[in-house]
């Protein structure tokens, strides 16, 4: 749940915002937690997100929610995101390379693998 707030609305301190608007429909939530077989305190954690949360169109504001800060989270030793999925209503607010995928790839000289990147 730690992880879910963090990654989400969460905060360690009060801001000046919070009454504004009611966080609830925001914030990201830990459905599942399962231990990983064999290792002690280790544990796989399922959070979902709502898309509201999210403006629509931008990679980079997705992957810095998510894997963002919550990276640096003192209360954990170790995070490791292994699996998103992007439900298609949300995919289809992308609107893709101004050029096409080849000229991007062209420019950066890269291939044969996804082009991701965000500003953490």
């Amino acid at each position: 749940a730690a992880v879910a707030a963090e990654s989400s609305t969460g905060t360690w301190t009060t801001v000046w915002t919070d009454g504004l608007t009611s966080l609830d429909r925001y914030k990201g939530r830990c459905y599942h937690i399962e231990p990983v077989l064999g290792e002690k305190d280790q544990y796989i954690c399922y959070v979902a997100y709502p898309l509201d949360l999210f403006e629509e169109g931008s990679v980079t504001n997705m992957f810095t929610s998510i894997v963002g800060n919550v990276f640096g989270f003192k209360a954990l030793r170790a995070l490791r995101l292994e699996d998103l999925r992007i439900p298609t209503a949300y995919i289809k607010t992308f609107q893709g390379p101004p050029h096409g995928i080849q000229v991007e790839r062209d420019k950066l000289n890269k291939y044969g693998r996804p082009l991701v990147g965000c500003t953490i």
